[in-house]
């Protein structure tokens, strides 16, 4: 048996916070198609349950189309099960948009009241959707048959993962020695697996697709394979764009030339359709200037979406300025006496030089 785990899709998700209208409209519409794509891989590979642990959708109303691609999909393929337990961000409009008559039967939901379970023959997929009453007792009614292969769906943090929502956390200590052979989670945008217990392991396998600069790194979904009694699991990459923020040290002295040097060697194996974020960072001269127009110039139309952001710390020779009876010397000499960490110093002394000088105040 074949059983896919994926979450935190957010369809219909807005993508403006970085993008103008007509990419945000298309990545709207590519994380559409990232679905499609995932449904793709399973019909492909006999997958026969498609486990989705949390946040299909990112908002209450969604366009009219994003939930009719969503359920072509499901009615299409009714050899496979769509698992939907949903998440914080579903309360949504989705499933109310179903015919009641039409409803289809391998669209299989949870609930908040209770454990629901789906059986396949020897292994139960059980799952339960986490609310403001039932988050601190989750584990107290999960019985599971030790004699079976046991999945469990939940959406919630780990509870000493640090996040905005306390109410969606999972104590994954109060979960062990329950006889799960495999936690399914979502809500942590990033894949991570780790030990339940001797018997079995806990699971995040991040989004389909980043969707800002906090969601870098290869995005897809976790196939089971579930063959003798025993499970084995692959990530399987398969967003249609990566970010990426590159970091980019630079050094004292360095010419407009010499960075673009250092910009081009931490950039120049990305590919041209992702979406990608320059740090630069290190040490820099007060009167240096880094060319920011430049570089943005340089790299602007090469990917698909870019930012810059200069990083870099200011190099402050005190002595240099004992005798300088200038306005700029001055106003050094007056931070130097103030009692601040170098850091927050430094950083006020090149936006007061900027000013005295008349530069532009950037990012």
């Amino acid at each position: 048996m074949r059983i896919i785990h994926c979450a935190d899709l957010h369809l219909d998700s807005k993508m403006e916070s970085n993008l103008d209208a007509d990419k945000a409209k298309q990545r709207r519409d590519e994380l559409l198609d990232t679905f499609e794509r995932m449904v793709d891989f399973a019909v492909a590979d006999r997958v026969s349950v498609i486990m989705i642990a949390g946040d299909l959708f990112d908002k209450q109303h969604i366009r009219k189309t994003a939930g009719r691609r969503v359920m072509d999909q499901i009615y299409e393929h009714p050899e496979i099960d769509f698992l939907y337990l949903q998440g914080n961000h579903d309360r949504t409009d989705f499933l109310q948009a179903i015919d009641e008559d039409s409803f289809p039967e391998n669209l299989k939901l949870f609930s908040s009241e209770s454990w629901m379970q789906y059986v396949y023959d020897d292994v139960v997929i059980t799952g339960r959707e986490i609310s403001d009453d039932n988050y601190k007792t989750l584990s107290t009614d999960l019985v599971l048959d030790q004699q079976k292969i046991n999945i469990v769906m939940l959406h919630g943090q780990e509870s000493n993962y640090v996040g905005r929502d306390k109410t969606h956390t999972i104590n994954l200590t109060e979960l062990r020695n329950k006889y799960i052979d495999y936690l399914a989670l979502g809500h942590i945008h990033t894949y991570k697996e780790d030990r339940l217990d001797d018997r079995g392991m806990y699971c995040y396998c991040g989004c389909l697709e980043g969707r800002g600069f906090d969601e870098c790194g290869e995005k897809g979904f976790v196939e089971l394979v579930i063959e003798d009694g025993e499970i084995s699991r692959k990530f399987i990459s398969i967003a249609k764009r990566e970010l990426h923020e590159v970091e980019v040290p630079l050094e004292i002295h360095m010419s407009t030339a010499d960075m673009l040097g250092a910009v081009e060697d931490r950039v120049k194996n990305i590919p041209s359709k992702d979406l990608v974020k320059i740090v630069l960072t290190g040490e820099k001269e007060m009167d240096a200037d880094i060319d920011m127009r430049r570089i943005r110039k340089e790299y602007y139309e090469r990917f698909y979406f870019l930012k810059v952001y200069d990083r870099t710390s200011i190099k402050i020779d005190y002595d240099s300025f004992k005798l300088d009876r200038s306005l700029k010397g001055e106003f050094v000499r007056l931070m130097q006496a103030q009692e601040m960490s170098e850091e927050k110093r430094a950083a006020i002394i090149e936006l007061g030089i900027k000013a005295v000088m008349g530069e532009e105040i950037g990012e």
